[in-house]
């Protein structure tokens, strides 16, 4: 990943692609996107905690999950802000807003404005394969 910032949790490339599948290592560590439509927590409804897959730190939880019908897992905010890291993207040729999981730097996906059904405003648009949903009991 290219970032001036240091990281808590900090690894090796080549230990990254040990420890990741190669769709969790391209999306994650290479800031790629999963297929609309394909990934795991589309439509989840399971109540629980949503953490990065590459170093389990939490970034959201299911009660700020809802169904924006973009193909993706969507949060309107984080369990808490310092939990994720927000960067200016202009890669092909659009300006969006890159989320990044503060603990280990990995890619979740982007964050957009434009949500007005829900409570911030936000839809932070999220790969299932960059989540880990940890079910909370009943």
């Amino acid at each position: 990943m290219d970032s001036t910032r240091t990281y808590p949790v900090k690894k090796s490339e080549d230990e990254w692609k040990a420890e990741l599948t190669p769709e969790e290592y391209a999306v994650l560590r290479k800031a790629g996107t999963e297929r609309a439509f394909t990934g795991e927590y589309n439509e989840t409804t399971t109540q629980g905690i949503y953490s990065c897959r590459a170093c389990g730190a939490e970034l959201f939880r299911s009660d700020a999950k809802f169904d924006s019908h973009c193909g993706w897992p969507s949060f309107y905010e984080p369990t808490d802000k310092d939990n994720v890291e927000l960067i200016e993207d202009n890669t092909l040729g659009m300006r969006r807003v890159e989320v990044r999981c503060a603990t280990c730097g990995s890619h979740l996906g982007h964050v957009f404005d434009d949500a007005p059904q829900t409570p911030t405003g936000d839809r932070y648009c999220m790969n299932s394969v960059s989540l880990r949903l940890v079910p909370v009991g009943d």
